[in-house]
């Protein structure tokens, strides 16, 4: 295993750009070695880059993921971080069902919207 990583390198291996990367530094959610200006990642920097992505693909603000990088330092540990994880999942989980209920009824109502269009167009006899 290596024992650095540029700033380059992830950024080309998770398509990212320098400047979300140094966000993340900003954020405290990851911390790399600096040697005058330039920033070099540990393996776990590297490792903490890819969970973050994975967060914000499934949903999760910054401040959430924050908080479960967070609990993974702290007492108690992994066992708290997979609990916590657990329980946000679920919370995702939710708030899309709740927009999948929203979505579906903003397309009812455009159905609707749009039958009564055509249903008055044909009134006044215009096809459509």
């Amino acid at each position: 295993m290596r024992e650095y990583y540029s700033i380059t390198e992830l950024t080309r291996e998770f398509d990212i750009s320098t400047r979300t990367l140094r966000f993340y530094e900003d954020e405290g959610l990851i911390q790399p070695v600096r040697r005058g200006r330039t920033r070099l990642f540990k393996p776990s920097d590297r490792h903490l880059v890819r969970q973050i992505l994975r967060g914000k693909r499934l949903g999760f603000s910054i401040s959430e993921i924050r908080e479960i990088i967070q609990i993974y330092k702290e007492p108690p540990g992994e066992v708290g971080q997979l609990k916590l994880m657990i329980r946000r999942i679920e919370e995702k989980r939710e708030e899309l069902r709740q927009k999948r209920r929203d979505l579906e009824e903003t397309l009812a109502e455009l159905d609707q919207a749009e039958e009564s269009c055509v249903e008055r167009l044909a009134e006044l006899g215009v096809n459509t």
